[in-house]
């Protein structure tokens, strides 16, 4: 099934799709959880959640892919991973730097993402920011900035991801990123 007919299932409230994303990404989506420190338990549990995420974001309409949706998925999974392990070390008083999310040549491609996004103008940082890595929708963008609508907050991330990516291209080399 592609991405779209993914989309459209869901957006008919077809469940189908929801198995669907289930048994395809079950395994990675876990993975990711497991190699960082969780459980097989957790795994489940951050996992389903990260499907509830999507589902009502599709559901409700505001959700703009620009990615795979194997990605959107990931990087949902990522961050209430990352929330759970921060909650959990609030508990335990553990040192967080021991936990190692990714492997490290991905985390040297985010570092170099994340220093060009610093470098960008205090909007494209909070667009960007809110987009991939907090996960909003474009309309709750367009809220949080005050804009008119979210074809104007559309329009904004188009050109800050210019910007990015022009930024990356000056500052590194293709094999910075080629594995």
């Amino acid at each position: 099934m592609k991405d779209q007919e993914v989309l459209e299932k869901i957006s008919h409230g077809d469940e189908t799709a929801l198995d669907y994303l289930y048994k395809k990404y079950y395994r990675m989506m876990t993975n990711l959880v497991i190699k960082n420190s969780g459980t097989e338990e957790e795994a489940k549990d951050i996992f389903q959640e990260a499907l509830v995420v999507f589902w009502k974001k599709a559901v409700s309409g505001n959700l703009v892919l620009t990615s795979k949706i194997s990605t959107f998925v990931y990087s949902i999974c990522l961050n209430l991973w990352r929330k759970e392990l921060e909650r959990k070390s609030r508990f335990s008083n553990e040192e967080k730097d021991g936990v190692e999310f990714i492997n490290d040549e991905q985390e040297e491609k985010i570092k170099i993402v994340h220093e060009c996004i610093n470098e960008l103008g205090e909007t494209c940082r909070k667009i960007l920011n809110y987009h991939y890595f907090d996960g909003l929708s474009m309309q709750d963008i367009a809220e949080k900035l005050g804009y008119a609508n979210t074809d104007t907050a559309k329009t904004k991330k188009y050109k800050c991801k210019q910007k990015l990516f022009e930024l990356v291209k000056t500052k590194y080399s293709k094999s910075d990123f080629l594995d």
